[in-house]
């Protein structure tokens, strides 16, 4: 399962084809939209470190209050500094939020609403990988709880004042590795079972299940989801794994930076031609395939349920 997974982030994604040069590969696509987003306010979940600092960094230069939602404050605060004297952008603003803690994430959307009238950019960009097995504050396992049920309640608290200053976007950073997923309702938290590698390719598929269904039900309200994978890229992701740190240090010339990592973010983002495209997943700034899996409309749908009840809340 190790070795299927190790190849999932190292290989090019179906449908990449072609004698493509490799540092061309490597690099990847990018953004050319040249879209200003002044007046505008957005949300980047893990935004101080990785592609997340880097699509914060973007679309700062374009004018944008971008607001970087982090656990480690003092972390996002340096990110912040930097980003701030870079591009003369003062409107790079810090706010506490942990993942992991549903307690955190409503205070986070409380404090959100009570101080910004305006949310027109969403991107779900934080995450965990190859955790070793442990449980979020509510009992979630991490991977699931980090990355999906996390950035489902977040969406959820904020999804009205997107409504209110439509259009607007939601950016779900998923993975390649949801090729590798499947949803194990039977065993959601990993109790009966459990393999880091797999529950991180698990939870990056619920991202796409998510998206998908979020955006069927946004269908005529002029806010847009959809996901992407932004490539392997150089980053702290790998962190939790001895194995993958070593791989990312000796493969590091085949790895995107964090900078080319963020540009299907951005592109997501910011592209004029995605205003009304939705339901889709992207990687090198333009469609790509998804697993049979990540097509289920059923499983989708049932995913959907099944994490409004572990949250405790009401979605229709």
């Amino acid at each position: 399962a190790r070795g299927h997974f190790l190849l999932l982030l190292l290989l090019p994604p179906p449908g990449r084809a072609g004698p493509c040069p490799a540092l061309r590969y490597v690099a990847g696509g990018q953004c050319k939209s040249a879209a200003k987003l002044d007046g505008k306010v957005v949300i980047i979940t893990g935004a101080n470190t990785g592609i997340g600092k880097e699509t914060a960094r973007d679309l700062a230069r374009r004018g944008a209050r971008v607001i970087v939602a982090c656990r480690d404050v003092a972390k996002g605060e340096a990110a912040a500094s930097e980003i701030r004297a870079e591009t003369g952008n003062q409107q790079v603003i810090v706010k506490k939020l942990d993942l992991a803690n549903t307690k955190s994430i409503r205070e986070f959307a409380e404090n959100f609403l009570a101080e910004e009238k305006e949310l027109h950019i969403l991107i779900n960009n934080a995450g965990v990988m190859l955790y070793p097995y442990s449980k979020t504050a509510d009992g979630f396992e991490m991977h699931l709880g980090v990355n999906h049920l996390g950035h489902f309640l977040l969406t959820f608290l904020l999804l009205e004042r997107l409504r209110q200053s439509a259009p607007a976007r939601i950016v779900n950073v998923s993975s390649l590795a949801h090729h590798g997923g499947r949803i194990r309702f039977h065993d959601l938290h990993g109790d009966k079972s459990y393999n880091r590698g797999l529950a991180y390719c698990h939870s990056k598929l619920a991202n796409v299940l998510f998206t998908r269904e979020l955006a069927r039900r946004l269908q005529g309200t002029k806010v847009t989801a959809n996901s992407l994978h932004p490539g392997s890229v150089r980053s702290e992701l790998v962190r939790h794994s001895s194995v993958m740190t070593w791989l990312w240090k000796v493969f590091s010339f085949f790895l995107k930076t964090p900078s080319e990592g963020a540009q299907t973010s951005v592109y997501c983002a910011v592209a004029e031609e995605l205003d009304s495209v939705t339901g889709q997943y992207f990687s090198d700034c333009q469609p790509a395939y998804v697993s049979p899996r990540g097509r289920d409309d059923e499983t989708a749908k049932k995913l959907w349920h099944v994490s409004c009840e572990l949250l405790g809340i009401q979605w229709d």
